[in-house]
Protein backbone atom coordinates (compact mmCIF):
# COMPACT_ATOMS: atom_id res chain seq x y z
CA UNK A 1 0.00 0.00 0.00
CA UNK A 2 1.18 3.39 -0.98
CA UNK A 3 0.87 6.07 1.79
CA UNK A 4 0.00 9.58 0.40
CA UNK A 5 3.41 11.98 1.34
CA UNK A 6 2.40 15.27 3.09
CA UNK A 7 3.21 18.18 1.75
CA UNK A 8 4.33 19.98 4.45
CA UNK A 9 7.17 17.41 5.21
CA UNK A 10 7.87 18.00 1.48
CA UNK A 11 8.38 21.52 2.07
CA UNK A 12 10.22 21.31 5.74
CA UNK A 13 12.79 19.13 4.16
CA UNK A 14 13.12 21.22 0.97
CA UNK A 15 14.06 24.13 3.55
CA UNK A 16 16.40 21.98 5.59
CA UNK A 17 17.97 20.85 2.40
CA UNK A 18 18.51 24.40 2.09
CA UNK A 19 19.97 25.62 4.76
CA UNK A 20 22.46 22.61 4.64
CA UNK A 21 23.45 23.72 1.18
CA UNK A 22 23.96 27.26 2.71
CA UNK A 23 26.10 26.18 5.57
CA UNK A 24 28.29 23.97 3.31
CA UNK A 25 28.88 26.35 1.14
CA UNK A 26 29.80 28.55 3.98
CA UNK A 27 32.05 26.09 5.17
CA UNK A 28 33.80 25.83 1.74
CA UNK A 29 34.55 29.34 1.33
CA UNK A 30 36.07 29.55 4.66
CA UNK A 31 37.99 26.39 4.19
CA UNK A 32 39.73 27.84 1.06
CA UNK A 33 40.90 31.15 2.81
CA UNK A 34 43.92 29.64 3.60
CA UNK A 35 45.42 32.88 5.33
CA UNK A 36 42.99 33.59 7.73
CA UNK A 37 43.20 30.66 8.95
CA UNK A 38 46.76 30.57 9.53
CA UNK A 39 46.06 34.02 11.47
CA UNK A 40 43.33 32.26 13.16
CA UNK A 41 45.16 29.48 14.54
CA UNK A 42 48.58 31.28 14.74
CA UNK A 43 50.27 28.12 13.13
CA UNK A 44 51.61 27.53 9.40
CA UNK A 45 50.86 23.85 8.53
CA UNK A 46 54.36 23.11 5.99
CA UNK A 47 54.50 19.68 4.00
CA UNK A 48 57.57 18.67 3.88
CA UNK A 49 59.99 14.99 3.16
CA UNK A 50 62.33 15.12 6.00
CA UNK A 51 64.14 12.69 4.44
CA UNK A 52 66.06 15.12 1.55
CA UNK A 53 69.10 16.50 3.53
CA UNK A 54 70.55 18.99 3.19
CA UNK A 55 67.30 20.89 2.77
CA UNK A 56 65.44 19.06 5.04
CA UNK A 57 65.94 15.93 7.50
CA UNK A 58 66.34 14.27 10.60
CA UNK A 59 69.33 15.09 13.01
CA UNK A 60 70.68 11.98 15.17
CA UNK A 61 68.40 13.02 18.08
CA UNK A 62 65.29 12.45 15.38
CA UNK A 63 64.70 15.99 15.21
CA UNK A 64 63.86 18.00 11.82
CA UNK A 65 66.95 20.05 10.28
CA UNK A 66 68.21 21.34 6.85
CA UNK A 67 68.20 24.28 5.34
CA UNK A 68 64.50 24.50 4.69
CA UNK A 69 63.73 23.79 8.20
CA UNK A 70 65.25 27.04 9.38
CA UNK A 71 64.06 28.73 6.01
CA UNK A 72 60.41 27.69 7.08
CA UNK A 73 60.38 28.53 10.78
CA UNK A 74 62.04 32.23 10.09
CA UNK A 75 58.90 32.15 7.48
CA UNK A 76 56.43 31.55 10.53
CA UNK A 77 58.16 34.05 12.50
CA UNK A 78 57.85 36.82 10.06
CA UNK A 79 54.26 36.21 9.53
CA UNK A 80 53.60 36.30 13.39
CA UNK A 81 52.97 32.52 13.55
CA UNK A 82 54.41 29.11 14.07
CA UNK A 83 55.88 26.51 11.56
CA UNK A 84 54.39 23.08 11.89
CA UNK A 85 55.66 20.68 9.99
CA UNK A 86 53.96 17.49 8.25
CA UNK A 87 56.16 15.12 6.99
CA UNK A 88 55.28 13.10 3.86
CA UNK A 89 57.01 11.66 0.59
CA UNK A 90 57.54 13.82 -1.54
CA UNK A 91 54.96 12.05 -4.07
CA UNK A 92 52.27 12.75 -1.23
CA UNK A 93 52.66 16.32 -0.62
CA UNK A 94 51.05 18.25 -3.18
CA UNK A 95 48.30 16.02 -2.38
CA UNK A 96 48.02 17.05 1.26
CA UNK A 97 48.41 20.47 -0.11
CA UNK A 98 44.96 19.92 -2.10
CA UNK A 99 43.31 18.19 0.46
CA UNK A 100 44.02 20.97 2.92
CA UNK A 101 46.07 19.09 5.45
CA UNK A 102 48.44 21.48 4.98
CA UNK A 103 48.81 24.97 4.22
CA UNK A 104 52.07 25.42 2.16
CA UNK A 105 54.78 22.77 0.56
CA UNK A 106 58.26 23.97 1.33
CA UNK A 107 60.57 21.08 -0.40
CA UNK A 108 62.40 22.40 -3.21
CA UNK A 109 59.23 22.30 -5.40
CA UNK A 110 60.24 23.65 -8.72
CA UNK A 111 58.18 26.27 -10.37
CA UNK A 112 57.36 24.80 -13.12
CA UNK A 113 54.21 25.96 -16.05
CA UNK A 114 52.21 23.19 -15.13
CA UNK A 115 52.29 23.45 -11.56
CA UNK A 116 51.98 27.20 -11.95
CA UNK A 117 48.53 26.17 -13.52
CA UNK A 118 47.40 24.58 -10.70
CA UNK A 119 49.06 25.96 -7.79
CA UNK A 120 50.25 29.64 -6.23
CA UNK A 121 53.82 29.71 -5.83
CA UNK A 122 55.89 32.38 -3.90
CA UNK A 123 59.21 34.30 -5.43
CA UNK A 124 62.11 31.86 -5.56
CA UNK A 125 63.68 31.13 -2.19
CA UNK A 126 66.23 28.90 -3.97
CA UNK A 127 68.17 29.20 -7.48
CA UNK A 128 69.53 25.59 -8.57
CA UNK A 129 69.62 23.27 -11.42
CA UNK A 130 69.75 19.55 -12.31
CA UNK A 131 72.72 17.43 -11.51
CA UNK A 132 73.58 14.06 -12.83
CA UNK A 133 74.91 11.42 -10.11
CA UNK A 134 77.22 8.40 -11.22
CA UNK A 135 79.32 6.16 -9.63
CA UNK A 136 82.76 7.55 -9.01
CA UNK A 137 84.26 4.96 -10.86
CA UNK A 138 81.60 5.22 -13.95
CA UNK A 139 82.55 7.11 -17.11
CA UNK A 140 80.87 8.44 -20.08
CA UNK A 141 77.81 10.16 -18.60
CA UNK A 142 78.68 13.82 -18.51
CA UNK A 143 75.41 15.28 -20.41
CA UNK A 144 71.90 14.98 -20.56
CA UNK A 145 72.58 13.30 -23.94
CA UNK A 146 74.69 10.12 -22.79
CA UNK A 147 71.85 9.39 -20.73
CA UNK A 148 69.63 8.37 -23.60
CA UNK A 149 69.24 3.90 -23.56
CA UNK A 150 70.54 4.65 -19.96
CA UNK A 151 68.32 3.77 -16.50
CA UNK A 152 68.00 6.63 -14.89
CA UNK A 153 66.70 6.67 -11.10
CA UNK A 154 64.17 10.11 -10.09
CA UNK A 155 62.33 11.02 -7.48
CA UNK A 156 58.75 9.78 -8.06
CA UNK A 157 56.56 12.69 -9.09
CA UNK A 158 59.26 15.49 -9.49
CA UNK A 159 60.44 17.98 -11.74
CA UNK A 160 63.33 15.67 -12.52
CA UNK A 161 61.35 12.72 -13.59
CA UNK A 162 58.96 14.79 -15.79
CA UNK A 163 62.37 16.73 -16.84
CA UNK A 164 63.86 13.48 -18.13
CA UNK A 165 60.74 12.31 -19.76
CA UNK A 166 60.02 15.13 -21.94
CA UNK A 167 63.59 15.74 -23.07
CA UNK A 168 65.35 12.67 -23.14
CA UNK A 169 62.47 10.33 -23.91
CA UNK A 170 65.34 7.19 -25.17
CA UNK A 171 66.25 7.34 -21.47
CA UNK A 172 64.94 4.07 -19.39
CA UNK A 173 63.00 5.88 -16.01
CA UNK A 174 63.14 4.33 -13.10
CA UNK A 175 61.26 5.67 -10.47
CA UNK A 176 61.94 6.18 -6.61
CA UNK A 177 60.38 7.12 -3.69
CA UNK A 178 63.22 8.24 -1.36
CA UNK A 179 66.37 9.55 -2.38
CA UNK A 180 68.23 6.23 -0.23
CA UNK A 181 67.10 3.63 -2.18
CA UNK A 182 67.92 5.23 -5.72
CA UNK A 183 71.44 5.47 -4.25
CA UNK A 184 71.29 2.03 -3.22
CA UNK A 185 70.16 0.51 -6.48
CA UNK A 186 72.72 3.13 -8.25
CA UNK A 187 75.67 1.74 -6.51
CA UNK A 188 74.41 -1.83 -7.05
CA UNK A 189 74.47 -1.04 -10.86
CA UNK A 190 70.73 -1.51 -11.18
CA UNK A 191 70.64 2.10 -12.38
CA UNK A 192 73.00 4.03 -14.43
CA UNK A 193 72.54 7.53 -13.07
CA UNK A 194 70.15 9.73 -10.70
CA UNK A 195 68.91 12.71 -11.56
CA UNK A 196 68.90 15.28 -8.19
CA UNK A 197 69.13 19.08 -7.04
CA UNK A 198 72.99 20.66 -7.56
CA UNK A 199 72.63 21.85 -4.06
CA UNK A 200 71.97 18.22 -2.74
CA UNK A 201 74.40 16.36 -4.97
CA UNK A 202 77.19 18.74 -4.19
CA UNK A 203 76.27 17.84 -0.66
CA UNK A 204 76.01 14.14 -1.28
CA UNK A 205 79.26 13.36 -2.68
CA UNK A 206 81.11 14.71 0.16
CA UNK A 207 80.17 12.02 2.66
CA UNK A 208 80.29 9.31 -0.24
CA UNK A 209 82.83 8.47 -1.94
CA UNK A 210 81.34 5.67 -4.23
CA UNK A 211 79.46 8.74 -6.27
CA UNK A 212 80.20 11.40 -7.98
CA UNK A 213 78.47 14.56 -9.20
CA UNK A 214 78.67 14.38 -13.28
CA UNK A 215 79.24 16.77 -15.54
CA UNK A 216 78.21 20.73 -14.85
CA UNK A 217 74.65 21.36 -13.69
CA UNK A 218 71.80 22.34 -16.17
CA UNK A 219 67.89 23.15 -16.66
CA UNK A 220 68.29 26.52 -13.94
CA UNK A 221 65.19 26.42 -12.20
CA UNK A 222 63.96 28.69 -9.69
CA UNK A 223 62.02 26.91 -6.04
CA UNK A 224 59.18 28.59 -4.08
CA UNK A 225 56.46 27.81 -1.40
CA UNK A 226 53.73 25.92 -3.36
CA UNK A 227 50.13 26.83 -2.10
CA UNK A 228 46.12 26.26 -2.92
CA UNK A 229 45.16 29.16 -5.02
CA UNK A 230 45.40 32.46 -2.44
CA UNK A 231 45.87 35.49 -3.20
CA UNK A 232 46.14 36.77 0.10
CA UNK A 233 48.03 34.02 1.26
CA UNK A 234 50.78 34.60 -2.09
CA UNK A 235 51.07 38.14 -0.80
CA UNK A 236 51.96 37.55 2.61
CA UNK A 237 54.45 34.89 2.47
CA UNK A 238 56.30 37.09 -0.30
CA UNK A 239 56.47 39.69 1.96
CA UNK A 240 57.79 37.57 4.11
CA UNK A 241 60.69 35.75 2.05
CA UNK A 242 61.09 39.92 0.82
CA UNK A 243 61.75 41.16 4.54
CA UNK A 244 64.08 38.26 5.37
CA UNK A 245 65.87 38.83 2.03
CA UNK A 246 66.04 42.23 2.51
CA UNK A 247 67.52 41.92 6.68
CA UNK A 248 69.96 39.21 5.81
CA UNK A 249 68.40 36.07 7.49
CA UNK A 250 67.86 34.29 4.15
CA UNK A 251 71.65 34.84 3.43
CA UNK A 252 72.53 33.85 6.30
CA UNK A 253 70.48 30.49 6.62
CA UNK A 254 71.90 29.42 3.20
CA UNK A 255 75.26 30.26 4.26
CA UNK A 256 74.77 28.35 7.27
CA UNK A 257 73.89 24.87 4.87
CA UNK A 258 75.97 25.72 1.78
CA UNK A 259 78.83 28.00 2.08
CA UNK A 260 77.30 30.79 -0.30
CA UNK A 261 74.07 32.38 -1.32
CA UNK A 262 72.19 30.04 -3.39
CA UNK A 263 68.87 32.20 -2.60
CA UNK A 264 69.02 34.30 -5.94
Amino acid sequence: MRFPVRRDILLGLSAAALVLAACGGKSKDAAETGLKRVEATKVLRIGLEGTYPPFNFQDKDGQLTGFEVDFAKALAAQMGVKAEFHPSPFAGLLGALESRRIDVVINQITITPERMAKYDFSKPYTVSGIQIITRKDQTGITRPTDLKGKKVGVGLGTNYESWLKANVPDAIVRTYDDDPTKYQDLKAGRIDAVLNDRLVAADFVKTSPDFAASGPPFAAQGMGVAMLRDPAMKVAIDQAIATLRANGQLAAISTKWFGSDVTE
